[in-house]
């Protein structure tokens, strides 16, 4: 009977695989087709718009000149040098927020009253541009790289903050008052209850200051510095070199989105995605 119970057992778990399989497939194809679509709405407007008379100098918009442009960009050692510069500044700006924001994010998910007193500042402040914040940074900090740091911190550190808060208030809270009954400090609830289980929201929270991190970094690093991805459209653009700021703002949105899948690899890797 155990034999059997093992086969049959192994055999709905490779059914699981194969429906796993059959999900990733079917996804992979989805995206194919979208993929398609898109090549193809950017010829037909491509074409539509830059190949009017008088729009002839913006032809290296179209998809065959910026693909050529991608082709010698991935060539460019410079261009890895701004990628890492790019990431390094990012890196950065999301680590700092994270210091800040999943203490902030447990503490005012933990007491109510905390989440009263901030919840207007908070809502105020995340509703301010970060880029508003920019001539600010500008005063206060002596270096542009310094700066931009600034910004991108300014920009995560409030989906941080909140999807952390919200996690915390989703914890069962007969895990909390069964710790409490054996004498469990609040500090010691926090740590080994409240973070582990709000480790799928700040998951969640990384992903979103990603994805803001990577909107803010650009015209972040239009300030005076020569590295970055944002410094190559700038010089792109005034060089009139449009077929290569198009190849890298095709750059830009590769490098974020193997940046987004990673994170939801992990995401997935523990179920949580």
């Amino acid at each position: 009977m155990g034999i059997l119970k093992r086969f049959f057992s192994r055999k709905s778990t490779d059914l699981r695989f194969l429906q796993k399989g059959k999900w990733f497939a079917g996804r992979g194809y989805y995206s194919l087709a979208g993929l398609g679509i898109f090549i193809l709405l950017w010829v037909a407007i491509g074409y539509l718009l830059f190949t009017r008379p008088g729009y002839e100098h913006f032809s290296g918009f179209l998809p065959l000149p910026t693909l050529n442009a991608l082709y010698h960009l991935l060539l460019d050692p410079d261009f890895w040098r701004s990628v890492y510069a790019s990431l390094r500044r990012v890196v950065a700006g999301i680590f700092i927020a994270l210091l800040i924001g999943i203490p902030l994010g447990l503490l005012i998910g933990f007491y109510v009253k905390l989440r009263l007193i901030t919840y207007t500042p908070i809502q105020f402040l995340r509703m301010i541009s970060p880029l508003s914040w920019m001539p600010i940074a500008m005063l206060i900090f002596h270096s542009f790289e310094a700066a931009i740091y600034f910004l991108i911190t300014m920009a995560t550190v409030w989906p941080i903050i909140l999807n952390t808060a919200h996690g915390v208030t989703l914890v069962n809270i007969q895990w909390l008052n069964m710790a409490r009954n054996q004498g469990a400090k609040d500090y010691q609830l926090l740590s080994h209850i409240v973070l582990p289980a709000s480790i799928p929201y700040i998951l969640t929270s990384l992903r979103l200051a990603l994805g803001v991190a990577w909107i803010v970094l650009v015209p972040a690093e239009f300030l005076g510095i020569s590295s970055g991805l944002g410094y190559l459209i700038n010089d792109a653009r005034d060089t009139l070199e449009y077929d290569r700021l198009m190849a890298v703002v095709i750059a830009i949105g590769i490098v974020g989105f193997v940046l987004d899948g990673s994170i939801e690899l992990i995401q997935r890797a523990f179920h949580w995605g």
